[in-house]
């Protein structure tokens, strides 16, 4: 490990960590709605697999959170492979069934923001984190 990313400022550990649980609990939010409206399929353009791994991240992305609010180190690592896998399926999703571009998915650009801050931030945090 890099000697400076042993000296991470607490409330900066506690910032990532607040924000990212925030954003997984929105993203739990949107996929809990998309499961009560439409059930394990909500979107009928994508595969029924694509459409059970979206499902499954009203689970995924509710545990993630709560693990980084219980400053445990799987929350980072479960987000760090939400972020990665959703990220792929959404540019999948975006170039390969919907042949979009990604200045034309402002969800997309969002959720590649959000991405880069997680997967950016967690070799900063993860020591920082209890268990």
């Amino acid at each position: 490990m890099i000697g400076w990313m042993r000296h991470t400022p607490r409330w900066a550990v506690i910032s990532v960590c607040v924000i990212a649980a925030v954003l997984l609990f929105v993203g739990a939010s949107a996929h809990v709605a998309d499961l009560l409206s439409h059930g394990l399929h909500p979107y009928a353009w994508a595969p029924s697999w694509l459409n059970l791994y979206w499902s499954s991240l009203a689970l995924f992305d509710t545990l993630a959170a709560a693990f980084l609010i219980r400053d445990e180190r799987r929350g980072t690592d479960l987000a760090c492979a939400i972020m990665a896998t959703d990220l792929a399926a959404n540019w999948y999703a975006v170039y390969g069934i919907q042949h979009s571009s990604f200045a034309a998915q402002p969800s997309l650009q969002r959720l590649t923001v959000f991405a880069a801050l997680v997967l950016g931030t967690a070799p900063f945090i993860r020591r920082h984190l209890t268990k």
